[in-house]
């Protein structure tokens, strides 16, 4: 089974809620202007070639969230810059002594690698992401996105502590969104979500939520185990647990887990 591209859970019409998800689509559309505006999208002002290679890795060093910069406190010397391999002949890191970095790990959220990267993170957040918003409320989404996305950051940066990786900067919103599946599977644990299986063609299936993203996640904790390609796994299991707990502790007084709500998500 291919876990890549799911359609939205249960049907179209029913997964809505009454109301415009806001809060999930202003976080789509933050991402996808910062980067249409940053080295990676389509601004001419980066240049191309080794240039815009070389602006990428600074743009996600100066907004992105590096491990060693949240425990100490400060951001990385230009010695410790120097260390890492350049994304270009020639390119070098600048010191960035305005970085907050506290504030990195919202900034990061909206930061992305690439468009793969991007719309491989949006696709998931437009397709759980308004049943989830609906369930919680607008602000309650929006806060526990955020938190999530930031507790994430915080716990992977705890498990880099003193390792290479803890000097290389952390872009994307793969922690939060995961947070958003984690919530969507506790709120809506019966709902059947459409999933893409190589069987001859690649037929599109129904499976409950709770065994699509059941199995997303046993496939997050096995990568993080087996060693990584440039990927946070950890970041993807952290946020999925906290949003799970957050879905539990955040649901509003009387709403019962697992019970149809106003979303009206097949169960």
């Amino acid at each position: 089974m291919v876990l890549s591209a799911p359609a939205r859970a249960g049907s179209p019409a029913a997964e809505r809620a009454p109301g415009t998800p806001v809060a999930t689509y202003l976080l789509i559309a933050l991402a996808a202007l910062v980067m249409l505006v940053g080295p990676a999208g389509l601004n001419p002002l980066y240049g191309s070639g080794d240039a815009r290679a070389c602006a990428e890795q600074r743009y996600e060093h100066r907004w992105g969230a590096v491990p060693a910069e949240l425990l100490d406190g400060r951001p990385l010397t230009a010695v410790q810059l120097s260390a890492l391999p350049p994304a270009a002949p020639g390119c070098v890191l600048p010191a960035t002594p305005g970085k907050i970095p506290e504030l990195s790990v919202l900034t990061a959220l909206f930061v992305h690698a690439g468009w793969l990267h991007l719309i491989g993170n949006l696709l998931f957040l437009f397709v759980f992401g308004p049943a989830v918003e609906a369930r919680l409320g607008r602000v309650r989404f929006l806060v526990g996105y955020l938190a999530i996305g930031c507790l994430a950051t915080y716990g992977y940066a705890l498990a880099e502590a003193g390792t290479p990786d803890a000097v290389r900067a952390l872009v994307g919103a793969s922690g939060a969104i995961a947070g958003v599946l984690g919530a969507f599977l506790r709120l809506h644990p019966r709902a059947r979500v459409t999933a893409l299986v190589p069987l001859l063609l690649f037929l599109p299936l129904r499976f409950p939520a709770w065994l699509v993203l059941g199995l997303w996640f046993v496939l997050q904790f096995w990568s993080v185990t087996s060693g990584g390609d440039g990927v946070a796994y950890l970041v993807h299991v952290i946020g999925f647990v906290t949003g799970w707990l957050f879905a539990w502790a955040a649901r509003p007084a009387g709403d019962t887990l697992g019970a149809p709500s106003r979303t009206g998500v097949a169960q």
